[in-house]
């Protein structure tokens, strides 16, 4: 896997425009490639806006971390992902990757393993013992992205009414 040149840092709400580019670009690029096209129109630049909005808005300090990079006109975001610490039962600990966004001009170069390890890394120091994600089941580029850095398929499926489209949860054993 190529090394990333990306750094990291903690997202702010002042970061929401390039956030939302990013989130937009992987949507109607990357997705485009694998997803239906019901699915990739129906999130316009408002829609993702409006989300990003509320996602930034509602995250605990440091649950969203952004990846800057070179760029053609400088410095700027070329990633994000959105981590949380979940207690399912009493006393245990789980967490939930709930996003993690790559600009299609970025992607093969590191960043979204930098951002996963990141996101991981804060849930395992937060005490986490299992991680989960959802990925739309017909996602394979991304499905694969996440088997590589260990994360594997644990039986459950959901359709958000939101979405519409299959889902599948991936999870990780997170080292104590």
């Amino acid at each position: 896997m190529p090394s990333s040149t990306a750094t990291t840092r903690a997202g702010t709400a002042a970061d929401r425009q390039a956030i939302v580019a990013v989130f937009l670009g992987c949507w109607l690029v990357t997705y485009a490639a694998n997803l239906p096209a019901s699915l990739v129109e129906a999130m316009t630049p408002a829609r993702a806006d409006a989300l990003w909005r509320r996602v930034l808005d509602d995250a605990a300090a440091g649950e969203v971390i952004v990846a800057e990079s070179a760029t053609p006109t400088g410095r700027g975001i070329v990633g994000v992902t959105r981590w949380a610490v979940e207690a399912d039962r009493p006393g245990a600990l789980n967490g939930a990757v709930h996003s993690l966004y790559v600009s299609p001009a970025a992607q093969g170069r590191g960043v979204g393993a930098t951002l996963l390890a990141e996101a991981t890394g804060c849930l395992a120091a937060s005490g986490v013992e299992i991680a989960r994600l959802w990925v739309f089941r017909d996602n394979a580029t991304s499905i694969a992205f996440y088997r590589r850095s260990g994360w594997v398929p644990d039986g459950c499926t959901r359709v958000q009414d939101e979405f519409g489209e299959p889902e599948i949860r991936l999870a990780k054993a997170m080292a104590g």
